[in-house]
């Protein structure tokens, strides 16, 4: 659970634009928001450097401290990546009381994968739902939800409803039976592509016609000769 709270120093943002954003970037910082419990929206910036470090450990619930006032208690309501370097380009915060329970997304992660013995014995494992809503007061919020997977077997699947729910936590499905988080399926058979059967050449055989404007081959044709004056013979034609 998040309880041990980080600190996140940030300061005031006054430039907005595409241009200034991108100027704040090359300078090693993010540009953010947190949006306070009245709807308020306050713009900051902040070390690229100490948030990847928040982030990296994991941190749902952190104390924000936007220079000049008191630090106050946030979530992360958003953030965006760069879609190749996979950097964070922007974040979003939303601040919290913490004595009101919030709904938040938490990671589903998997655990035992390569024990199960349907993945032993060659079955694919399908890691299904990867995020669920969750309710509880920003403190109970866990990092990550963990799901054992080690005893599957081929043709098994995992719901949310099997799922151990932590203390203090509501899963926020209407159907956690129809929610898959894991399934586990036979092992992938390849189907060998079918030989490839080679046309055979049409020849012109014995009894049919040669094409049109070709001489049949000597020897080949109906056997009779070719009536007087067609053909290559003399006529008597004298007058």
């Amino acid at each position: 659970m998040a309880q041990d709270r980080a600190t996140l120093k940030v300061s005031p943002r006054d430039l907005f634009g595409t241009r200034a954003t991108k100027r704040l970037r090359r300078e090693g910082l993010v540009p953010g928001v947190v949006y306070g419990q009245g709807g308020e929206a306050r713009p900051f910036q902040v070390s690229a450097r100490d948030l990847r470090i928040l982030l990296s450990e994991g941190q749902t619930l952190v104390d924000l401290e936007l220079e000049g006032s008191k630090a106050v208690p946030v979530v992360i309501k958003e953030q965006q990546h760069h879609p190749v370097r996979g950097e964070v380009m922007h974040l979003d915060f939303l601040e919290v009381r913490l004595d009101e329970e919030i709904q938040a997304e938490v990671t589903i992660e998997l655990e035992g994968t390569d024990q199960a013995p349907g993945v032993r014995e060659g079955g694919v494992l399908e890691h299904v739902g990867r995020e669920v809503t969750v309710e509880a007061l920003p403190t109970e919020i866990p990092e990550r939800i963990t799901v054992d997977v080690s005893e599957m077997e081929i043709n098994d699947t995992i719901n949310l409803a099997s799922v151990p729910v932590p203390s203090g936590l509501k899963f926020m499905v209407d159907e956690p039976e129809e929610f898959t988080v894991a399934t586990l399926s036979p092992p992938r058979v390849e189907e060998e592509p079918e030989p490839e059967v080679e046309e055979e050449a049409e020849l012109v055989g014995e009894g049919e016609e040669a094409p049109e404007g070709e001489e049949a081959p000597e020897g080949e044709g109906d056997g009779q000769p070719a009536p007087e004056g067609e053909g290559g013979g003399d006529s008597d034609g004298g007058e």
